[in-house]
């Protein structure tokens, strides 16, 4: 690895080892793509891009692999016998995420930006504040589309990462 990688790896090594983080593993996100894997991608790809950009990748990085720390199936619409009628998982879990990841890391106010506001438009009555907000929500975007019509064997990885 180059020390562009492995300064990305120094800022998720404690994070990404957690039991919190590693939870992510047991959930599908998009397509054939678990939680987890999803969430190290566009932590890596954030760091990427916030790099070229001169933004503070270290957030982008975080806050890219907390944003969809909402540790449930959000397949099953009867979650611990709740119905989700009103408000669906789209609109609801970067805040159920940003509540995991303060109970379980110390996050600053740019993380919580970046976890919270990951869904804007959807949620438009949480504007993103921060520019590392909007970086985090355009790879989100960008990845989630791409595990939804692609078959994981031609999905770009992070090479060599695995926790």
């Amino acid at each position: 690895m180059n020390n562009v990688d492995e300064e990305y790896i120094s800022y998720i090594t404690e994070f990404a080892k957690s039991d919190a983080v590693k939870e992510m593993k047991k959930y599908v996100q998009h397509g054939d793509t678990s939680t987890y894997e999803h969430c190290l991608n566009v932590s890596y790809y954030s760091y990427k891009v916030a790099k070229k950009l001169g933004l503070n990748a270290k957030q982008c990085a975080i806050g890219g692999l907390l944003h969809d720390l909402f540790l449930y199936d959000w397949h099953d619409k009867d979650r611990d016998g709740k119905k989700e009628f009103f408000l669906p998982h789209g609109f609801t879990h970067g805040v159920v995420a940003e509540r995991n990841a303060r109970k379980y890391f110390n996050i600053d106010e740019i993380c919580s930006d970046i976890i919270i506001t990951h869904m804007f438009p959807l949620t438009i009555w949480k504007v993103p504040k921060y520019k590392e907000s909007y970086v985090v929500l355009m790879v989100d975007k960008y990845l989630s589309t791409a595990e939804v019509f692609t078959r994981k064997r031609k999905r770009t990885m992070i090479p060599g990462v695995e926790f």
